[in-house]
């Protein structure tokens, strides 16, 4: 299995170890697997005085696979930061039993997800789980700093608006009436028949930004040290969050029930985290087409950007960016064996050594630029942001408009559209989500919020 050119590992990478001991110790837990001599592969995880079975009475046989639940324990995985939750928990023990599986790990912004949750990276051979890529295929983030004065946010703040409503666009549906333009359309999108089928509604939605959590602010950037030519200090910047669209949905929602249908001897708890096999037609045509949503998102990202910058006629001064939803073919140490694998990232940032990405935290809290420091154990990742405490449906069952506003003001924050399923009290504290990974990532610059543009509200989301 070749590298994969766009694995942000495989520039710096280094051969790092991972043991494969059946005994895992966590942050705060521990987790212990066991083959049964019926066959039966248990999974136990203890946090705290919580304790929760993992997996209770899962066994199958794929006579195929060269490892199956009833003979081999199920590969490591760690655990960063302290009370997630039991369901999120339980996923990742789930992931770590299939037969393709080979290792894993659960970042601190843990919660529950399709198939894989959300922080989670799962590491698997010579195979691709859609849903461990996740629903909006190359989420990203990006942020560029602007040369412009940070006096100018209040300043000019209706004419940073009206750039924001006049360059991208929000919602489930969002497109723009006269196209963007952008060298991915001259990409094969003949690569599956979902990406062909889909390409007109791609290039009507390219440089738009959805719904859910998706957002593009203005806001403070505070560089602590030298971050690739700029200088410390105070900063404009604009950063955006966004994956993509609805084709990256379309290819999800295919190739996951297509390997469904291939694998109908997994049990129910198991069935959304089924595999393609890479060297089969299904998983290569899955693949090329994760990868042309992967430059496809960029694209977005990069047209927001280069479209907001133009309006307000600025220059970059910085621009760093980054998937957290998507799959690399990397090379690792597993058990002493150096192996080609498949890492998956769903919710996860990229942490390779000294490889730059971005936290971020919401709308009333601080986002993170950081440096990777290439941690083998959680095979060089990291949180991709804080993680939702709370579901969309209770949030807006439980918040008001007028609570929500007070802590805006609070923070200093003008909120041009959100929905209440966005507001800050769904998101843990961003600063103990950081404080659980320093041996993650290292913080090089913050990121103040202050104009702040998400769907608005009553928009299905899309994340």
């Amino acid at each position: 299995m070749a590298l994969s050119a766009s694995s942000p590992c495989v520039a710096k990478s280094r051969l790092v170890a991972i043991s494969t001991e059946p005994f895992v110790r966590l942050s705060g837990s521990k987790c212990s697997f066991n083959s049964t001599r019926a066959g039966k592969s248990e999974s136990t995880c203890r946090s705290g005085s919580m304790a929760s079975s993992a997996v209770n009475d899962t066994s199958y046989s794929l006579a195929s696979q060269r490892r199956t639940a009833s003979s081999v324990a199920a590969p490591p995985w760690r655990q960063w930061g302290e009370g997630l939750e039991p369901e999120a928990v339980n996923q990742m023990a789930r992931a770590c039993q299939l037969p393709v599986s080979v290792a894993g790990a659960l970042m601190p912004d843990a919660h529950f997800g399709y198939g894989l949750p959300i922080g989670g990276v799962l590491a698997t051979e010579n195979a691709v789980i859609p849903y461990a890529v996740g629903v909006d295929i190359a989420c990203r983030m990006k942020m560029t700093v602007l040369d412009l004065p940070v006096r100018e946010l209040d300043r000019r703040r209706e004419r940073l608006i009206k750039a924001i409503e006049d360059e991208t666009r929000f919602g489930i549906g969002a497109r723009f009436e006269r196209v963007r333009q952008h060298e991915v359309l001259d990409a094969d999108w003949s690569v599956s028949p979902v990406t062909k089928q889909n390409k007109m509604r791609a290039w009507s939605q390219l440089g738009t930004s959805g719904s859910g959590n998706h957002f593009v602010e203005f806001g403070v950037f505070t560089a602590r040290e030298k971050i690739q030519g700029l200088e410390p200090g105070e900063y404009v910047a604009l950063l955006s969050h966004s994956g993509s669209r609805g084709t990256g949905a379309a290819v999800c929602e295919h190739y996951s029930q297509l390997a469904m249908e291939l694998h109908p001897e997994l049990p129910k708890e198991h069935k959304q985290l089924a595999w393609l096999a890479l060297d089969s037609a299904e998983g290569q045509e899955y693949w090329a087409a994760m990868e042309l949503m992967g430059r496809y998102a960029a694209a977005n990202h990069a047209l927001i950007h280069q479209h907001l910058a133009e309006n307000l006629r600025v220059t970059v001064l910085l621009d760093v960016e980054n998937h957290h939803n998507f799959a690399w073919k990397e090379r690792h140490v597993i058990g002493g064996v150096e192996r080609d694998v498949v890492v998956h990232r769903k919710g996860a940032t990229p942490a390779c050594a000294g490889v730059l990405g971005i936290i971020p935290g919401s709308m009333a809290s601080p986002g993170f630029v950081v440096r990777g420091k290439g941690n083998a154990a959680s095979l060089k990742s990291a949180s991709h942001g804080a993680g939702r405490v709370m579901s969309r449906k209770k949030a807006t069952a439980t918040f008001e408009w007028y609570k929500v506003n007070r802590v805006l003001r609070e923070a200093g924050v003008h909120l041009i559209s959100a929905g209440l399923d966005e507001v800050p009290m769904v998101y843990k504290n961003i600063h103990a989500v950081m404080a659980a990974q320093t041996d993650l990532v290292e913080v090089l610059g913050q990121f103040e919020p202050k104009l702040v543009k998400m769907a608005p509200h009553g928009e299905r989301p899309e994340d």
